[in-house]
């Protein structure tokens, strides 16, 4: 038996002959070539998963936990003679953390659909290696200008990994497993924040080898390394499904089918057409979830790229003791990230903990922006860490989730991060050097970010519901006989606006 009643059953012998016919008419990649999927029980279809995770999930999290490093590594760099070195004086600092994020933002989109023309395995360790010469180069600039040009580089060169990765994983696993999946790749970034603090107080020890202040060997030794891991992933990474020789033709059958049908009761819409980008750009739903996608992503950018600064401003603490104590929140926000991914995945909801993210926000903000102690004020840290970072999987999974059709998906989803993190260009500028220490209108704007999403989240679950409810209303009356249902070829081109699918809250 198929452990998912969501998916149309493999044990009607008849009924899968036919659905296969029908997909086999929208054959794409070689999918007609495969055996027919075969029955799997629970426990041999968590093995299928738990083989297919081992394969692309470790490669994945330490590409993007180098891609989190990369890009916020220059909040170390910054107590460790950056500032000074370059002359980085006035607003020079935040000017260099925006000029990242402007072509960041733009690339993304388009990104996503050369993945889907370029395969995978191409493409992401193609850009990691770019992105790591780039990052090797930025320690060896000695003005900034130069500082400034190497950062939009750097920005063009990462605006791939997320969202590709984002939509590659949304092409293998089914609704009920994506945010655990989701997670455990963004929990990356999590652990990058945890070691770039550490990674920062050891290089801190190089400061002045070879003529070279510790910033610049911050930049060269990590941007080494990411040099190294797009080249292993150039060996390791896979493309799609269909296409997988670690797993037998029986098993990428099964995959294939499992995805195809998760989504429709008729399979996905897969060939590429100019009304795919239309659909994504009237969608409703792309441009309500980028406002509660900003509500946690402009906070996550904020704390990121300035708790070095904001916990070295308490005034309390050297520059190395600083850097340490940017660890622990971190880690405290892998445990909470897990386990929201976790029951979120299990109870396939995911309001409920994006909704607990923002609180968590809500509340590490306020504390930061009233005058209060520092400990109460590192405390707020932890909660502003591990509110924007476990909430942001869910965000990204909700979106994917919910749109159906591959090239959809992957435009939406890239709309979503792409038009998103250009709350993250806001971030860089509002923590301002006159601002210091309680940076009141650093924490002021964030706090604005957070009330958008709180405002937004039950919008859309409210509209959800309603939608959902008269989908359900009107597929009864299909039962019964009173409407008329939707042929294959109507279904599969409606996509998740026909009267079966369901979206998920």
């Amino acid at each position: 038996m198929t452990s998912s009643p969501s998916i149309p059953s493999l044990q009607n012998e008849k009924d899968s002959e036919t659905r296969l016919e029908e997909a086999n008419e929208y054959d794409f990649g070689g999918e007609s070539q495969l055996p027919r999927p075969p029955i799997l029980s629970e426990e041999e279809e968590r093995k299928l998963w738990r083989k297919i995770d081992f394969r692309l999930m470790p490669i994945l999290c330490v590409m993007y936990l180098m891609s989190f490093m990369d890009r916020g590594n220059i909040g170390n760099a910054k107590l460790q003679g950056l500032e000074t070195q370059l002359n980085l004086t006035g607003n020079r600092y935040n000017i260099v953390l925006t000029m990242y994020f402007i072509p960041y933002c733009i690339f993304e989109c388009p990104a996503n659909l050369v993945l889907k023309r370029f395969r995978p395995s191409l493409w992401l360790p193609g850009i990691t290696v770019v992105w790591g010469i780039i990052m090797t180069l930025m320690g060896l600039v000695k003005t900034y200008p130069q500082l400034v040009g190497v950062r939009v580089c750097l920005g063009v060169a990462e605006a791939g990994l997320f969202p590709g990765v984002a939509y590659y994983l949304s092409l293998w696993y089914p609704r009920n497993a994506l945010q655990s999946r989701i997670g455990l790749f963004f929990g990356a970034a999590t652990i990058a924040g945890a070691f770039s603090g550490l990674f920062a107080f050891a290089i801190s020890f190089m400061s002045g080898t070879q003529g070279l202040l510790g910033w610049s060997w911050i930049f060269i030794i990590e941007g080494i390394l990411t040099v190294a891991v797009g080249l292993v992933a150039f060996l390791v990474l896979v493309d799609f499904p269909v296409t997988a020789k670690f797993l037998t033709p029986e098993e990428r059958a099964f995959v294939v089918w499992k995805k195809k049908f998760d989504n429709s009761s008729v399979g996905e819409e897969e060939k590429f057409m100019v009304k795919h980008l239309y659909q994504a750009f009237t969608d409703w739903q792309i441009w309500i979830h980028i406002l509660i996608y900003m509500s946690l992503i402009g906070p996550l950018y904020g704390i990121t790229l300035f708790l070095p600064t904001i916990i070295s401003d308490f005034g309390e603490f050297s520059t190395a003791v600083s850097q340490l104590l940017t660890v622990p929140p971190y880690i405290f926000a892998t445990i909470v990230l897990g386990v929201f991914a976790y029951y979120s995945d299990k109870l396939m909801m995911r309001f409920p903990f994006i909704l607990a993210a923002q609180i968590m926000c809500l509340i590490g903000f306020s504390i930061n922006i009233a005058d209060v102690s520092s400990g109460a004020k590192y405390f707020g840290t932890f909660l502003i860490v591990a509110g924007s970072y476990s909430g942001f999987p869910g965000i990204v999974a909700w979106l994917g989730n919910n749109l159906s059709g591959q090239y959809k998906r992957g435009v939406g989803m890239a709309l979503q991060i792409g038009i998103g993190n250009f709350s993250g260009a806001i971030a860089s500028n509002i923590f301002r050097t006159q601002d210091k220490p309680r940076f009141i209108l650093g924490h002021g704007i964030e706090l604005m970010f957070v009330g958008i999403g709180l405002i937004f989240l039950p919008i859309t679950v409210f509209v959800y519901t309603r939608i959902n409810i008269k989908r359900a209303q009107f597929m009864d009356r299909v039962a019964q006989g009173l409407e008329k249902k939707p042929s294959t070829k109507e279904l599969r081109e409606l996509g998740d606006r026909a009267p079966d699918f369901q979206y998920i809250l």
